[in-house]
């Protein structure tokens, strides 16, 4: 990244990697007319989950035709994935040939995978051409590019789906479950707690996502997967927001306090890496070296730089109190340098209380382990009906990813004849929109310290679909349940 621009890239890279990009009109298989296209735009970590999904299981419904990036070496190293999986490979565009992709390889759908702050021009752009876009959250980053989002969407009528992937988490879905059965009643508060432990936490800030002009910062690349949840649990959308954030961990004085001498560019020219505990060792991990120390010379970009460094512009402990439509309230807090990883949830109803702690397993993103399993001794879902004992309900499980929700997301996009869902967990971009626009306000609120109204941010956002939850009248109708029968 270090502010090298797209121009600038393709300019820096074009001549070398020639005979590398040079593409080719794609070739079907025979007989694969009944399987869906896709074209990858994005060739980092986040990306393989997708590609994997198509070239293994869904391989007899999807076919991935194009892969398009700034970075002429992980191109490469895609197409030896595809390789690698006996899958065959797909041509490679360079970013500004976007347009060229989608004409020569027809794509039903564009898989979005980018740097955060440029999903909207790949977004607006798909659409324009008259393609469905799949878009890795968050949707976007700023207001004005959740506008270009919904005024494209408006006008091409063709999708925009992003993926939530922690709806589709068993045990995050049983909690909609047990909130739709009415058995605590109308929701009128929720606490939200969401600890990043100092493995993934402090990775935030190695990467791209320690500027916001590329992520958004925390409130919106990380709490948009808790505030969508809050806004699916409860069907309901954020009208106003209030925040106030810091960064007092990652910090220059922090590194001082830890016996170092102060921050440094990166961990593998670190004179004082040995005496690091945030030290990351690139070429330690096959993957990260394959991915990113292997393909540095293409863009300049680290993956390993120095968490403590001065130019950091991110949060790393944020608070926020969110009013809903519904007249609910969140009080919701984000920290990046605790000792565990995980959520803790509470609703307040007007029948009981309904508890949620689920703790995540430790990773490093794009190191090859499962990102965000859970602990299972560190799940729990309890429920504490107004004056009666408290009980434990077993808590719905899943293997994999984001708490099992990966493969049953991925199951749902690439497979066949997906059953309906009552949860209604496919989310579009009204709910891509209302999940960043609350990270979004938030950051409007450090900078101002006052509050932000959510529809003064966007215009022509409709309401999503969200399954419908018991009306007042009918929540004081309901015999008093027991979630565990």
């Amino acid at each position: 990244m270090n502010e090298m621009t797209r121009r600038t890239f393709v300019q820096t890279v074009a001549a070398g990697s020639a005979g590398l990009l040079m593409t080719h009109p794609w070739r079907a298989a025979a007989g694969s007319t009944a399987r869906k296209r896709y074209a990858i735009v994005g060739t980092g970590g986040r990306s393989y989950m997708y590609q994997k999904a198509i070239y293994d299981k869904f391989k007899d419904t999807s076919e991935l035709v194009g892969l398009c990036d700034v970075n002429a070496g992980r191109l490469k190293t895609a197409q030896l994935y595809a390789e690698s999986m006996q899958a065959p490979q797909p041509p490679v565009f360079r970013a500004d040939e976007f347009d060229r992709m989608i004409k020569e390889t027809r794509p039903d759908t564009v898989i979005v995978t980018t740097v955060d702050g440029f999903h909207h021009q790949y977004i607006v752009r798909a659409l324009e051409l008259g393609k469905d876009v799949i878009t890795e959250k968050p949707m976007t980053t700023e207001a004005g590019k959740v506008q270009k989002i919904i005024d494209a969407q408006r006008k091409s009528g063709k999708r925009v789906r992003v993926t939530f992937n922690y709806r589709y988490s068993p045990a995050r879905t049983q909690v909609k479950d047990l909130l739709m059965s009415g058995v605590i009643g109308d929701i009128l508060s929720v606490d939200f707690h969401w600890m990043l432990n100092t493995h993934h936490g402090a990775d935030y800030f190695r990467r791209w996502h320690s500027q916001k002009k590329f992520s958004g910062g925390l409130m919106v690349h990380k709490a948009t997967h808790h505030f969508d949840l809050v806004n699916w649990w409860m069907s309901a959308i954020p009208v106003r927001v209030q925040a106030v954030g810091k960064r007092e961990f990652y910090t220059p004085a922090m590194a001082k306090r830890m016996g170092l001498s102060g921050s440094h560019e990166r961990c593998r020219t670190c004179p004082e890496k040995a005496l690091c505990a945030f030290e990351l060792d690139l070429e330690r991990n096959s993957n990260l070296k394959r991915l990113y120390l292997d393909n540095e010379s293409y863009d300049g970009y680290y993956r390993d730089r120095c968490v403590f460094r001065p130019d950091i512009d991110i949060e790393d402990t944020m608070n926020v109190l969110v009013t809903y439509d519904n007249n609910a309230t969140l009080c919701y807090s984000l920290n990046a340098f605790n000792a565990w990883e995980g959520m803790y949830v509470i609703f307040n109803g007007a029948k009981g209380r309904l508890e949620h702690k689920a703790e995540e397993s430790v990773y490093i993103s794009g190191d090859g382990t499962v990102q965000g399993a859970l602990k299972g001794d560190g799940v729990y879902t309890r429920i504490y009906p107004l004056r009666q004992p408290a009980y434990e309900v077993k808590v719905w499980e899943g293997e994999g990813g984001h708490g099992g929700g990966d493969d049953v997301m991925l199951a749902e996009i690439f497979g066949s004849n997906a059953p309906a869902d009552k949860y209604q967990r496919s989310a579009d971009h009204r709910s891509g929109a209302y999940s960043c626009l609350t990270g979004i306000a938030a950051n409007k609120c450090f900078r101002s310290g006052k509050s932000v109204a959510i529809p003064s941010l966007v215009k022509n956002l409709a309401y999503p679909d969200y399954p419908a939850m018991p009306t007042h009248e009918q929540y004081l109708g309901m015999p008093a349940k027991d979630a565990r029968a």
